[in-house]
């Protein structure tokens, strides 16, 4: 294949590959995946939060276990020495009000005890929930990604061999036209090569006068537009 004409295939391939790019991205399920993908985002860092309250609770919760049963076993020791008589009626006094003090200490972590209890409840009700809200949102992207697949199962085969064809192609230009189409393709947003159609490029349409016109004429097969700096190719319009 001549590099002129390869030069040409090429800028087609790429256009018809970036066609097909805007027809994947416009596919309804790629839109459902991207606001699932967010919508899985916003539960994950929901969920993080909220196994963190659930953690700080069972933290509590915990610490109040112990202290309740460092009260119980307190008053413990305070009731037997009230009880074996073994005290003098000072001491026993003071027995019986540390027995009081005691008492009210472990009324107030039961009460501490059952606030945590509720608040871990509501947490875990919380975790619970985000958990299967990302399970069901998971389970959503599986059936999207599938969907997906089946109805551009056509235009992946074709990209696949498009993408095969350019490699092919791309072997007849040269290291230095390459760089030039690269260049002038993320500059144009892929038009980046035109024909000559009489003295008049394909694309920007601007007439090339006479004394450009033989310039050109007797210059390379390739060469650049005066007037939009395109790749121009001219030897499909002097070969015959």
């Amino acid at each position: 294949m001549r590099e002129t004409d390869a030069l040409v295939r090429v800028q087609e391939i790429d256009l018809a590959l970036m066609r097909y790019k805007r027809t994947l991205d416009d596919m309804p399920q790629t839109k459902k995946l991207l606001a699932i993908r967010a919508a899985r985002k916003k539960v994950a860092s929901q969920l993080s939060k909220i196994v963190g309250q659930r953690k700080d609770v069972q933290m509590d919760l915990d610490e109040n276990e112990r202290a309740h049963t460092r009260l119980e076993e307190l008053v413990g020791e305070t009731q037997q020495k009230f009880e074996s008589g073994e005290v003098g009626y000072r001491e026993l006094a003071n027995l019986e009000s540390q027995l009081t003090v005691l008492a009210k200490k472990l009324e107030k972590r039961e009460f501490q005890r059952k606030e945590l209890l509720a608040r871990l409840e509501k947490v875990q009700q919380a975790e619970n929930n985000a958990r299967a809200m990302d399970a069901r949102l998971a389970e959503e992207a599986e059936a999207q990604k599938g969907s997906y697949k089946e109805q551009t199962a056509g235009i992946e085969r074709d990209v696949r061999m498009l993408v095969r064809e350019r490699e092919q192609v791309v072997a007849s230009i040269s290291e230095d036209v390459i760089k030039r189409y690269n260049a002038a393709t993320k500059r144009f947003g892929g038009l980046a090569v035109e024909t000559l159609t009489g003295n008049k490029p394909s694309v920007c349409r601007v007439s090339i006068p006479p004394s450009s016109f033989g310039d050109i004429r007797r210059g390379p097969d390739i060469t650049e537009c005066p007037y939009c700096h395109r790749l121009l190719v001219c030897d499909h319009m002097f070969s015959s």
